[in-house]
Formats: structure tokens, sequence, C-alpha cells
């Protein structure tokens, strides 16, 4: 089917925005499907390595890898996906970047159960041996049941979650800092290597860290990874908006999409920051079929790939904290009301509680009740990510409209598949996001900063690094 071409300025004449593309590594994320023939191993190197070269080849902005510090469990078991097991994300991209030439690499690394120092210096690692491609999706722990892993314990409330993250950001920005870049300097017959004596130290104090000392990796290409931020809550909207350079989201619709876009580009402003600094990022799937018919007969396959019976009772289970195990997912919702007293049955998860479960199941009776629906059929309406189903053109130009109607500066994409689930995309709708004029053909930047168009970070202050705050 031939389609007439689209202009790359919009009515105005302006030029329409670039989308930036991302590709996530699904791992034990809902999405994945096991169970179809073409599905690889969910830890294999091999299967990094596939995605990430495909990313590459398309262009991608980069790879992101999530992070989970304890296995989840429910009724004492580990949970669904969790099986295959978490790997390091220092490890793996790492490896990656041996791997690969121009693709960003973003990790997930947890300001709650880490130290600054250590996330500094890894950090710093990364972005020496990528040539300036890491990132740093900076991410709170809410719970005890994660906590149990690590010396501390226990678990945050989560005002305090987001007071360590912000001063841990901080201090990391701080150890980074400490060098300014042209500190060292061979003198042959001096036998001098460091121009400036006082490259590397710190000193840093604040309520959640008191740490001084000389840091030990000098400044990095980009200077700090780039900073990404997860989370819709008013305290995540308001962190990204201070410190992050973009932010992953999750948007059912485009009005809703759009809605999230004007507020959180439109806090910047007080922080001396333009809409440019920070972009909305979220999180999508897709299915591409030879015809629309097609496309929405694959999608709903899909859809009940992910959402077995077996799968929908146990997320039922999270929500009505209760064994469920009896009832056919095919079959009502429970007539029986949920538990909200003792420990939760699903552990390490941060599911709501309380008021907001009593509502959520009021709701999906309501929704049940209108629809028809059975257990195993509302589960997967509610636990659908925006997805874009048609032919590749379709999807191209939904991809496109979503970005030009400021619902968003790009997308991340989770395949359904892994090792192979982003091959078609790249093959066929990647093409005709560059016919369109919005997406690049090759890479016109070295590092990650470059790739998203962010603004080159100020170089770093001369002499001590130093901040202090009462305690």
């Amino acid at each position: 089917m031939s389609t007439a071409p689209v202009s790359s300025r919009d009515q105005s004449g302006k030029p329409r925005k670039q989308l930036h593309l991302a590709v996530h590594f699904p791992g034990v994320n809902s999405t994945t499907v096991w169970s179809d023939p073409a599905a690889g191993s969910q830890i294999d190197f091999a299967s990094f390595v596939h995605l990430a070269r495909t990313a590459e080849r398309a262009k991608f902005d980069f790879l992101f890898l999530a992070e989970g510090l304890r296995l989840r469990e429910q009724a004492g078991k580990i949970y669904d996906l969790d099986v295959v097991g978490r790997p390091d994300t220092f490890t793996v991209l790492a490896a990656l970047a041996a791997v690969t030439d121009r693709l960003g690499l973003a990790g997930t690394i947890n300001s709650t159960f880490n130290e600054p120092y250590e996330v500094a210096r890894q950090f710093a690692s990364l972005d020496h041996l990528s040539a300036g491609r890491a990132a740093w999706n900076v991410v709170t722990s809410w719970d005890a049941f994660t906590g149990e892993n690590f010396r501390r314990g226990g678990y945050l409330a989560a005002e305090d979650r987001y007071e360590r993250a912000s001063q841990f950001l901080t201090a990391v920005k701080v150890l980074l800092d400490s060098w300014r870049g042209d500190e060292i300097a061979a003198d042959k017959e001096s036998g001098t290597f460091l121009r400036d004596p006082d490259a590397g130290r710190f000193a840093h104090r604040v309520s959640q860290f008191d740490i001084r000392g000389r840091f030990n990796v000098p400044r990095s290409p980009q200077g700090r990874p780039v900073i990404f931020q997860a989370g819709d809550s008013e305290q995540g909207r308001e962190f990204a908006a201070s410190a992050a350079d973009a932010i992953f989201t999750r948007h059912g619709t485009l009005e809703a999409g759009k809605a999230f876009y004007a507020d959180v580009k439109g806090r910047l402003a007080k922080y001396g920051r333009s809409p440019g600094e920070l972009l909305i990022l979220p999180g999508v799937t897709y299915v591409l079929g030879d015809t629309p018919a097609d496309a929405a007969e694959k999608a709903d396959v899909i859809r009940h790939q992910q959402v077995s019976g077996a799968t929908a009772i146990a997320y039922l289970e999270r929500v009505w904290n209760r064994d469920l195990s009896g009832y056919d997912p095919e079959g009502p919702l429970p007539d029986v009301e949920p538990l909200y007293e003792g420990e939760p049955i699903a552990r390490g998860r941060a599911d709501a509680r309380g008021r907001q479960l009593l509502e959520t199941v009021q709701r999906w009776r309501e929704t049940a009740e209108r629809d028809k629906l059975s257990i195993r059929e509302l589960v997967i309406a509610e636990t659908g990510r925006q997805s874009f189903v048609g032919t590749p053109q379709q999807v191209a130009a939904q991809l496109d409209d979503f970005v030009q109607a400021d619902a968003s500066d790009g997308f991340i994409l989770v395949p359904h598949l892994i090792p192979g689930g982003l091959d078609d995309f790249a093959d066929t709708v990647v093409p005709l996001l560059q016919e369109r004029g919005v997406f690049r053909t090759e890479y016109e930047g070295e590092t990650l900063r470059d790739h998203l168009g962010l603004p080159p970070l100020a170089p770093a202050p001369g002499g001590l690094a130093h901040a202090e705050a009462a305690s």
C-alpha cells in the first residue's frame, strides 16, 4: 500500500519534532511472553547483545535495563517471571559497551540501599568504558522486604525516600564534579602527573550523608551520566522537574499524555530550566500486522499469552490479599471481600493498600458487571500498557502524532519477545519514521546527551568539591 509523503514541517512551516526511541529489555516485566516458540533466554548474554545491536542498527537513543534487588514472592513462593533471576545492571551494561558503538546504556540503580561514592564510581567507569553513553535511572525502594537483603534493613517513608534520593543524586554530582577534566598531565621530566592538588577531593555533609575524601575516577566524557527518573506521583514529577534529564512514564490515552506532558514541563521554569532540558518518554508496547485486522488479532493473542489463567488469579490475589486459587479465572470476580490486615500476600511489589484498594475493587466490580468480563478478561483489560497496534504505516503515524501533539518526546519500546521482539519494528516502522523526517538516519553525535539533544553540561567548578547543610 502506497502512502503520500509526510512533510517534515507542520502546518505553520516549523520543523516537525524529532522522535526519541529507546528499548527496554523486559526481563521480568509482565509484558514478556515465555510461551511463544520464538521466546529465548532472559538472562543469556546473547539475548542482551541481540536486542542492543538491533536497537543500534535502528539508530535508537538507548537501551534500558530495570533492576530488582530482591525476588518478589507471593504466598511464600517466587512470583511469576522472577524465576529468571535478576542479573547485575552494571555488569551487563559494561559488557554491552564492548559490543556496541553508539547506543546509550541506561540502568536502574537504587538510591535507598546503595552509597553515593560506590554509584558515582561505577557510573563514571561505565561512561569511560562506553565513551560517553551512560545513563542512570534513579529509583527508591519502598519496603522492609527488600531491605532485608541489606545491612540497614527496614524501609523509608515516601517523603524520606525522595529526600534521600535527592540528596543521593546531589552527592553523586559533587563526587563527579570533583574532577574538572584537565587535572592529569604527564610530565616525564619532572615526574608530575597531577596539575591540581585538589583533584578528586570532596567534602559533603547533609542529613543523609557525611562523606569526604578523594574521588578516584577522572571526569568522564559526559561529566556525569544522563539522569532518568520514573514515576507519576506528585513527588516523582517534582523530583524529575528539579533534577532529571528524562522521565519515564505511562499513559493510556493521548489526552492523558498531553496533560502529564504539560504538567511536568510547566514545573521546569521555577528550577531555572527550559522545556528542552527534560524529555518525557512513556513506555509502550506495539503489535504489527500486514493489515489492521491481522494486527488486532495478533494483539489479542499476545494479551492472552501475557495473562494466563494462573497469572490472572495471582494478580487478583495481590489486590484481594487472600488465597483465590479456588476460583475459575474464566468465571466472575470473587464474591468475598479483600483482606487488609496482616502481611500482604505479595511481597516486593509496590502495590496500593487501604482505601486505594477498596476503590480499585469497587471499580473492578462495576467494570466486570457492566462489560460482562471474567477474571482473566478483566485483568487483561486492567493491566494493558499504552499500545500501538496496526500496520507499520499506521504505527509510524500513531507514534508521530503522539509526539507532534506534545503528549511525549518519544517512546521506550517494551517488546513482548526476547531477543527478537524489536526486529520487525526496526525493519519496518523505523524507515517510515525516517521518511517522515522525524527520526535520524545516522547518529549525529558521540554521546547519549548528543542523541537526546540535551544541552552540554557546564564545566565542573575548580577547587574542592564541597557541600554543607544542616543535618
